[in-house]
């Protein structure tokens, strides 16, 4: 894939992928190769961590429809070898935590995909995107379980920060 064509985003912004049965097997082995090292490289990339976690459900039964999106992941890699992570120091050290759901977005099994990241002091220092353990009722109720798992995690953070002996008296913005 060294002279593909690069790509502007790592998954289709109005994507539906789904167990694709009646579409053609592909091979299993390479599809779970690619997809492991994709998911070894989301720790330091949080920008293809939703992709990832899209394109890793089907490591089972992959279909051609999965290896094109698979295909796409290395595309949008190759548009940005200069993103990356950047730490800088701040004088003031703001906890801040962003999250979204997406109601029912998995055509399978309908539950909600939930995503996040926590900023301290405006540097990136955790990331996630997952499917909710659960089916939610609506997009009030999904969005609700992503806020409650975020205000654990920032509770966590404080705990952390806690042990580093930095007190946090500040509020925890969500």
């Amino acid at each position: 894939m060294v002279d593909c064509k690069p790509c502007e985003t790592p998954i289709d912004l109005k994507h539906r992928l789904d167990n694709d049965e009646e579409g053609v097997t592909t091979d299993k082995g390479q599809y779970q190769r690619l997809v492991g090292k994709l998911i070894y490289l989301a720790h330091t990339c949080p920008d293809i961590a939703y992709a990832v976690s899209v394109v890793s459900q089907f490591m089972h039964n992959p279909k051609d429809s999965h290896l094109q999106v698979v295909y796409r992941l290395l595309r949008y890699l190759k548009s940005t070898p200069e993103k990356g992570i950047l730490y800088k120091k701040h004088e003031n050290l703001k906890l801040e935590c962003y999250t979204d759901a997406d109601y029912a977005g998995d055509l399978t099994d309908r539950r909600s995909t939930l995503g996040y990241c926590t900023l301290l002091g405006g540097n990136l220092v955790t990331w996630r995107s997952k499917k909710q353990n659960v089916i939610s009722r609506s997009n009030a109720e999904a969005e609700f379980r992503s806020m409650t798992l975020r205000i654990c995690e920032l509770l966590w953070i404080k705990i952390i920060l806690e042990d580093l002996r930095i007190k946090w008296e500040e509020p925890m913005r969500l």
